[in-house]
Order: structure tokens, then C-alpha cells, then sequence
């Protein structure tokens, strides 16, 4: 179950006095449950009952009829840009076309039918992935397939010179860090195990210089502009850096149902079980592929406590 609010919190969301809440209960069916003689309202119920009642909702574009292009959207990795690859010279009578605009954006484009897949790795307080943002960003819940599981932390140069550990090394007044931009899922992470440290980003050295994809973060390390930065561990295998580990992240492809048996669809994520993605991650390294293509769902609080040992 959601989160519950109280009626003085519902009035603050909804942005009305108290005593019209329980107007809008009795004469406009806003959800809520009445407990040991309380009212409390579930948030996502009392947000689907707003997002009903909106009026001159804004028109959504419409992806046209399936004609041999897939677009795909949101966080970059270097396996989906094989198999981008691999699909356009496999399949010559279709095309695959990818617009970097981080996690973020990826859904915000799969909501305005902007593209036709979704690639995301948004991470959770409670560390699901995805699932929540969707519930936010989404009117429809997508189809929700894994292309990967890849390691996340701190590319630094080889040898570690700065003799970086852990997140909180970034704060040392000596290093000069390159950053993602917002709305990246990596970016996302960076943040919160900031916030965890008690660590103010703009209190870093180079936290707002920030780049598009990973392989800038390990070119800029490279070059010596930079001492460390947030990516992924097959960059820095790719460019000879030294990694420090942070976590194993869940990289997802979310698709509009309506649109998943497209022939294009189904043909790119055919190639999720084929030999090429398999090569080129056992080649990079920092990848885990025991997910890879298989449909995922929501974790129930009670399949999370029978997972705890």
C-alpha cells in the first residue's frame, strides 16, 4: 500500500483549508478511509482522483502506425548502443534511432508518445528501480523488460593517484570532480549518496561541470582535467581507469503496451538474447546478464521480506 495521508496533509496537497476536505469527500468522491474514527487518504488514489478530473488535459502526440522506425529514449550504455547497432545492420528494412535525454527524460517521452521504448535506471529510497518513477511519470503502467544489471561508482585515473575510497573523498578540497547532468540516472545516484554523507554537491570542486554520457566522464578523467566522476564500470575498463565500486544498478527498457508487439519492438528485443550483447558485455566487463530480456514487475513488500536472509 501508498503512502497515507492525514486530512491536514491532503488539504496542504491539495492546496484547500481543512474543512473543505471533507466537502470534497461527501460531494466529489475524493478517496479516502476512515480508521479508528480518522480520516486517511492514499496518495496514489487521491492523485489518480486530480489527474481524473482535469479538465483541457493537454493532447498526448501519437506515434504513428509501426513503418520500420523504433525510437528509443532516455539514459545511455554501451551495451544498448551495440544493439542499436547490431539491429540497423541486421535488420535493414528497419531502423533504430536513440535520443539521450537521462532516465528522466526517457519517461517523460514514453508518457507524451514520443517514443516507442523508454531506458531507465532511476533508483529509489526504498532501492527499487523504476517502478516508482513510473508510478509518478506514467497515466499507464509499461511493459517493463531488463536489458542489464551494470556496476555503478567512481571512475578514477589508473593507479587511484587521489586515493579515492568512497563518495565522501570528492569534498577533499585537492580534487577536481566532472559530474552528469541532471535527470541521468547516475547523476541521481551521485546525489543521494551525497545527501547520505551530509556533503552539499555545489561544495565540490567541478559538481557542476557536467557532461552527457559516461565515456565524457572518462575521457575528461583521462585528460587530466578532471580526478573522478561518476559512471559505470566498463568505461573505465574501456579507457584503462581505476573504479571504485558504489552498487550493482537495474537497467530497464519500459515500453507503452499498446505499442509492444510491434514488429520492430519485438525484433530489437529479440537481440537481448542473442550472442552479440553477451560478447560485447563479457568484452567490457562491469555487466550481469541474468535478467537480460526478462519481463519485470513491482517487488511486493512480501516477496522482499522472503528474499531477506
Amino acid at each position: 500500500m501508498g503512502e497515507m495521508l492525514t486530512t491536514k496533509q491532503v488539504a496542504k496537497f491539495l492546496n484547500v483549508n481543512e474543512k473543505m476536505v471533507y466537502s470534497l469527500i461527501a460531494e466529489k468522491g475524493l478517496p479516502a478511509s476512515k480508521v479508528t474514527g480518522k480520516w486517511l487518504f492514499p496518495i496514489d488514489l487521491v492523485r489518480q482522483w486530480v489527474e481524473t478530473g482535469t479538465e483541457n488535459y493537454p493532447e498526448m502526440a501519437q506515434l504513428p502506425p509501426y513503418h520500420g522506425l523504433v525510437l528509443i529514449s532516455g539514459s545511455n550504455d554501451l551495451l544498448l548502443e551495440k544493439l542499436i547497432t547490431t539491429f540497423n545492420l541486421k535488420h535493414t528494412e528497419h531502423m533504430a534511432m536513440f535520443g539521450l535525454i537521462g532516465s528522466m527524460g526517457g519517461l517523460k517521452a514514453l508518457r507524451m508518445n514520443l517514443c516507442h521504448i523508454a531506458a531507465s535506471h532511476l533508483v529509489a529510497d526504498n532501492k527499487e528501480y523504476n517502478f516508482p518513477f513510473i508510478k509518478d511519470e506514467m497515466i499507464q503502467a509499461p511493459a517493463v523488460v531488463n536489458l542489464c544489471q551494470r556496476e555503478q561508482g567512481l571512475m578514477v585515473a589508473k593507479g587511484n593517484p587521489e586515493k579515492v575510497t568512497a563518495v565522501r573523498d570528492l569534498a577533499d578540497k585537492k580534487l577536481v570532480m566532472v559530474n552528469r547532468r541532471l535527470g541521468t540516472g547516475t547523476r541521481q545516484l551521485l546525489d543521494r549518496e551525497l545527501k547520505k554523507q551530509g556533503i552539499r554537491g555545489e561544495t565540490i570542486r567541478g559538481y557542476e561541470n557536467c557532461v552527457s554520457k559516461h565515456m565524457d566522464v572518462g575521457l575528461a578523467i583521462l585528460s587530466g582535467k578532471a580526478h573522478a566522476g561518476p559512471g559505470i564500470r566498463a568505461v573505465a575498463n574501456m579507457l584503462g581507469l581505476d573504479f571504485v565500486s558504489l552498487n550493482w544498478e537495474r537497467f530497464d527498457l519500459l515500453i507503452n503496451k499498446d505499442r509492444f508487439f510491434d514488429q520492430g519492438i519485438q525484433l530489437f528485443l529479440a537481440l537481448l538474447k542473442g550472442k552479440v550483447i553477451q560478447r560485447t558485455a563479457e568484452e567490457y566487463g562491469g555487466y550481469d546478464l541474468s535478467m537480460s530480456g526478462k519481463m519485470v514487475y513491482p517487488e511486493t513488500d512480501a516477496q522482499s521480506e522472503d528474499g531477506q536472509e
